[in-house]
């Protein structure tokens, strides 16, 4: 069998499984950090009254220095759930969908960063970013270190 051959064969996603259980577990990382950061933002955090919503145990994750641990929880396991997804048992871990997982936390990392710097004047009307102040730039450095987990594996 000719050397070529078998790279295709191998970079032949269609035989692989879709949905692996790293795959499963990936997407279930995703989809808690994003519940827990709209969870926060729509119900826990003060709205127009003053007044804090929700658990006591997640009003309380704030100190001093303006660092609210609901969302760098939420986004480090949206991250982390992210990151996973770059192994070859994924179906963004081999193939072309390295590619897309790569372009995909670049561009999104890059349009954070920018939508921030566009709104900073008065970022009132966008949700997350509101709260963030100057860490929305962690936030779109962290979706861009994200996606070099995906360029380490890119052949």
């Amino acid at each position: 069998m000719p050397k070529s051959a078998s790279r295709e064969d191998r970079l032949d996603s269609a035989s692989e499984p879709t949905f692996t259980p790293r795959f499963l577990v990936c997407l279930l990382l995703i989809a808690v950090g994003i519940a827990w950061i709209v969870y926060y933002y729509l119900a826990v955090r003060a709205g127009a009254d003053g007044k804090l919503g929700g658990p006591k145990v997640l009003q309380t994750l704030s100190d001093a220095r303006g660092v609210n641990w609901n969302y760098v929880g939420g986004f480090a396991v949206v991250f982390i759930g992210l990151a996973l997804t770059a192994h070859p048992s994924t179906p963004l871990g081999r193939g072309r969908g390295i590619v897309v997982g790569m372009l995909g936390c670049f561009l999104v990392g890059l349009l954070w960063i920018c939508t921030f710097y566009v709104v900073s004047d008065d970022p009132s009307a966008i949700p997350v970013i509101n709260d963030l102040g100057q860490y929305n730039l962690l936030v779109g450095i962290g979706l861009m270190a994200v996606g070099f987990t995906f360029a380490t594996r890119w052949e």
